[in-house]
């Protein structure tokens, strides 16, 4: 699947979870080909919770949805948001348009925060994005990571006779733990963010000369030149 079509519609994880609310945590057999991961650690949102209250200090969820879903649609409490990637626009023609941008930065953004040994839950709005960010970590070398395979939003309901046919209701995090709208800035990663410490690596002097129109931000390094940062 490609990344675009994880933001316009992340595929349903079966009718499995609502049996395993509660119970053992599935097996690789019952995950979607699209949710599976290359470690094999699957929870669901219900298990997720009851795991991270185990140890709240130790484990981290690791929210990957876009900054825009995060604030907006809200998230666990503890959740750190770290976007597999981004989310960009395009206005052409009098129509807007949208596409995913890659974080290239979501490892190194990862590394600031956990040890390759420390339990994260990974989670998305439903599943896919957060199984493929999981194998990036397995990648990079992380062997504890869990993939909360009915992510934020849950599965839809599929009942046409119910007002709330279509709705992701059916489970989720949202829908089985404790969720918020707050936003802890020290815990969210824009795009803005990323671009900044990419040509922050580069200098030595951080100073910012000036603002201009377009909001770049000329950032001064010691070779003379200048980069530009859009805001």
């Amino acid at each position: 699947m490609q990344l675009k079509e994880l933001f316009d519609e992340e595929m349903d994880t079966g009718e499995f979870m609502k049996e395993r609310e509660t119970s053992g945590s599935p097996s690789r057999e019952e995950i979607p080909e699209n949710k599976q991961t290359t470690l094999g650690l699957y929870v669901n949102a219900v298990q997720a919770y009851e795991m991270w209250k185990s140890d709240p200090d130790r484990i981290k969820i690791i929210d990957v949805r876009t900054p825009e879903e995060y604030g907006f649609i809200g998230h666990p409490d503890t959740a750190w948001n770290i976007p597999l990637a981004f989310v960009t626009y395009t206005r052409k023609n009098g129509i807007t348009e949208y596409g995913p941008m890659w974080n290239t930065e979501f490892i190194d953004e990862i590394k600031n925060i956990a040890g390759k040994d420390d339990p994260l839950l990974v989670m998305c709005r439903s599943g896919d994005r957060s199984a493929m960010a999981v194998n990036k970590l397995a990648a990079a070398g992380y062997n504890n990571a869990y993939t909360i395979t009915d992510g934020f939003e849950g599965d839809k309901v599929d009942d046409p006779g119910s007002v709330f046919h279509g709705k992701r209701m059916r489970n989720g995090w949202k829908n089985s733990a404790p969720w918020i709208y707050t936003i802890d800035p020290e815990k969210i990663i824009l795009r803005e963010h990323i671009e900044a410490d990419r040509v922050m690596k580069n200098c030595t002097v951080k100073q910012v000369v000036q603002y201009t129109g377009n909001n770049a931000i000329h950032q001064s390094c010691p070779n003379g030149g200048t980069h530009d940062v859009q805001a």
